[in-house]
């Protein structure tokens, strides 16, 4: 099932810089099947466990979180990049590679006791989707799972996320390639 999602995956040398091996899901995404398949594989894990909403990590996570929401019947929430969203927001900053950043949901989005999927592309160091995580935790919802369509687990994010008491799944594992 998996291989079949990571064949559609393009892998882009040293972008954005040397070293770094970009697993980019853009080819996946414009493959009608390849799409349809991602969709059905989330669908079938998802569709039991009584979730509220899906939040969705800026900004292919709002393509696959969106698309899942609809599926399951459920809204969708949009996790932005600070000033971004045009109502009253709550916030987190945490730490990137580079500096600090900051991240936010509209203050009236998720409503206290509401299960909530998390959804991206792609889990690595897991600063942005931990700090997803300690967002949707401050409006008192709780974090069903964490779903990613890829993991790099040499990287740590997933590790990272499960040692703050998150669950997470994926689809497809680059290790090492």
């Amino acid at each position: 099932m998996s291989n079949s999602l990571k064949e559609k995956i393009r892998t882009i040398p040293n972008w954005p810089k040397q070293g770094i091996m970009f697993r980019d899901i853009t080819t996946l995404l414009q493959d009608s099947e390849g799409f349809k398949h991602l969709l059905d594989l989330l669908y079938e894990r998802y569709k039991n466990f009584s979730i509220g909403k899906v939040a969705g990590i800026e900004a292919r996570g709002f393509i696959i979180g969106a698309a899942l929401a609809d599926r399951l019947g459920v809204g969708f929430v949009p996790v932005r990049k600070k000033g971004k969203l045009p109502a009253e927001t709550i916030r987190e900053e945490y730490e990137k590679e580079y500096g600090p950043d900051i991240i936010e949901i509209h203050k009236d989005a998720i409503c206290s006791g509401e299960k909530i999927l998390l959804i991206d592309d792609l889990i690595a160091t897991g600063g942005t989707a931990l700090a997803a995580c300690k967002l949707i935790k401050k409006t008192g919802a709780n974090i069903i799972e964490c779903g990613f369509v890829v993991d790099l687990p040499e990287l740590g994010g997933s590790k990272k996320i499960e040692d703050a008491g998150f669950k997470t799944f994926h689809l497809v594992e680059f290790e090492g390639e």
